[in-house]
């Protein structure tokens, strides 16, 4: 029998990934969250016309660890984040919390 098209996004999600609380939608989910950041902090180098080594020599770290974080390869801690995007692209970091 054919399985029929998942009707939402969060249908495909609990399909493949499992349930909200499960341990495999958790993984999921770091591992997405940790994407969306790489893809900010590349993207936002990329705006500032800086290379990776660029960037790198700007923060003192070298250009592996950048690259590190734009293949969302680690967690960045939002102190790392705020570092990246305000001493080396010289941007500014706002975080918001919704409730």
């Amino acid at each position: 029998m054919k399985k029929k098209n998942p009707e939402t996004i969060n249908d495909f999600f609990n399909d493949k990934y499992g349930k909200n609380g499960t341990s495999t939608r958790h993984e999921f989910e770091r591992k997405a969250e940790a994407y969306m950041v790489a893809e900010l902090v590349k993207d936002s180098r990329k705006k500032a016309h800086m290379t990776q080594e660029q960037l790198a020599d700007k923060l003192k770290v070298n250009r592996a660890y950048i690259s590190k974080i734009e293949s969302a390869s680690s967690d960045v801690r939002i102190s790392t984040l705020r570092k990246i995007v305000e001493l080396g692209l010289g941007g500014k970091l706002h975080i918001s919390v919704e409730l």
